[in-house]
Formats: structure tokens, sequence, C-alpha cells
């Protein structure tokens, strides 16, 4: 099965903003990490925002935690904020969205 991490970014409106900004970087940074399968990023209600990635295994999901929070402090250390919450683990049920049928 694939292995996922959600970083929770609480409050951190600005972050989000600079992310978006950024996202062909990030897209870069992320999608190049090796067993790269998905990766989200979401505005939360509290202000700030969280990403959902998805990889091969465990190693390339520990790797994306330390390739974003260096690229943060790299490259929009002002917006950064708190430490984001991690949660990681082994997915056990993986589904999406079939091709959609025309209407």
């Amino acid at each position: 099965m694939a292995y996922a991490v959600v970083r929770h970014y609480q409050g951190s409106s600005t972050l989000m903003d600079e992310l978006e900004r950024l996202s062909s970087e990030v897209e870069e940074l992320i999608g190049g990490i090796s067993g790269f399968m998905a990766y989200h990023l979401a505005r939360s209600e509290d202000g700030g925002g969280f990403s959902i990635s998805v990889f091969q295994d465990r190693v390339g999901a520990e790797e994306s935690v330390r390739a974003a929070r260096e690229f943060i402090q790299e490259n929009v250390p002002d917006a950064a904020g708190s430490p984001p919450e991690v949660i990681q683990g082994e997915t056990f049920i993986d589904f999406a969205a079939r091709e959609a049928q025309p209407t």
C-alpha cells in the first residue's frame, strides 16, 4: 500500500498565500521526490491550510516532510509561523474517481 502524510499549518493564511504563489516550485519539489503519487494543498477553516502527500513508501513521505520544512525555511521564512502538525501512516483503502461519464 501507499504511505500518506498530512501537514496541518494552523492559522497560517500568509503561508498559504505564499505557497500558492510558489505553486510551480512546490510541484517541482514534492513531485520530484522518489515514489511520489499525489499532492493536495487546501485552505482550512481555521485560516491556515493542510497538505496531503501520498508516496509509494514511507521513505518518500518522510523525505517530503523534510523537503517541505526546508523549502518553507528557505523561501518564505517570514510566513512560516509555527511548525505544522504532521500526521503520517500507511494507507489501507485507496481509490479515486473514475473517468466522468458524459451527462
